[in-house]
């Protein structure tokens, strides 16, 4: 791992680890699998340097975003296949996927939004690690894959928890026991893939939608965030005890009451997700 790691990169600068390449620009974290030369399989200098960057960036109050992508026209191929040659004990295997899970919840319940910009290839793992972001944009070449049962396994980096939450459990069970692969548009279709891009425009699409975020209630949307992922397996009355206890903070921020002051003082919005939309289109 680079001696630089535990140092924050400034805003508008960039620096390059092992196995990722990390940059904050305009508030908006981007992360790069950049190990292209394996088609960003996930070796274990890069799952050390992930969970490296997820507990950073959840720290750092000055990105307000975050994008996960892949270098070289591949997202991720998943696990790294001379990792898993290597001969280890079931104890060992099981720790090797445990710890994944000392790290990843940090990522899926980011207190910010995080999108996943896919080009190529995700696959097994890769598929996985671009569902635990909030919206996955694919490119037109873009390709998922829940590959596991091909070799003999199943889902792991949180597959099994994220995939029946997007397309329901019937489906989530059609894609894991066959393996098939998923093209952009089916993806899409499905409810895995938010929207599709030419490869060329994918990056500038995900900065975008990042950036529009940026004069949001980092607040709101977290606490939103952390409940909307456990809606799932709560029941309606602890779910109501954590929509008032978060709407009680949401009150009491500055943020609000700047935004309600502005608005009787019929000055514009803050946060005005229309307005930016239309001034996208304008551009």
């Amino acid at each position: 791992m680079s001696n630089d790691s535990p140092a924050r990169a400034a805003d508008g600068l960039r620096r390059d680890l092992e196995t990722i390449s990390y940059e904050l620009r305009d508030e908006v974290a981007i992360v790069t699998l950049n190990r292209p030369e394996a088609r960003n399989a996930l070796d274990v200098p890069m799952r050390r340097e992930l969970a490296e960057l997820v507990a950073e960036i959840r720290d750092d109050e000055r990105a307000r975003a975050v994008i996960l992508t892949g270098a070289g026209g591949v997202f991720c191929a998943g696990g790294d296949m001379q990792g898993l040659s290597e001969k280890r004990s079931s104890a060992q295997s099981y720790k090797r996927i445990a710890d994944l899970h000392v790290w990843l919840p940090s990522l899926v319940n980011m207190e910010k939004p995080v999108i996943a910009a896919v080009d190529g290839p995700a696959f097994g793992g890769g598929m996985n690690l671009a569902l635990a972001a909030d919206f996955i944009l694919a490119s037109d070449t873009a390709r998922f894959c829940q590959v596991f049962g091909r070799i003999g396994l199943v889902p792991d980096l949180a597959g099994m928890y994220l995939l029946p939450r997007l397309v329901g459990l019937q489906r989530a069970k059609e894609l894991v026991f066959s393996g098939r692969t998923l093209r952009a548009d089916e993806a899409r279709d499905m409810g895995i893939v938010h929207s599709v891009h030419a490869p060329d425009q994918l990056l500038d699409a995900a900065f975008a939608l990042a950036r529009r975020f940026c004069n949001a209630s980092t607040l709101a949307i977290g606490l939103a965030k952390n409940i909307l992922n456990q809606s799932f397996h709560l029941d309606q009355r602890a779910m109501a005890e954590l929509e008032a206890m978060a709407q009680a903070l949401c009150m009491d921020s500055a943020y609000h009451k700047e935004a309600v002051q502005r608005f009787l003082d019929k000055k514009p919005a803050l946060f005005d997700w229309e307005r930016m939309n239309k001034r996208e289109e304008s551009a």
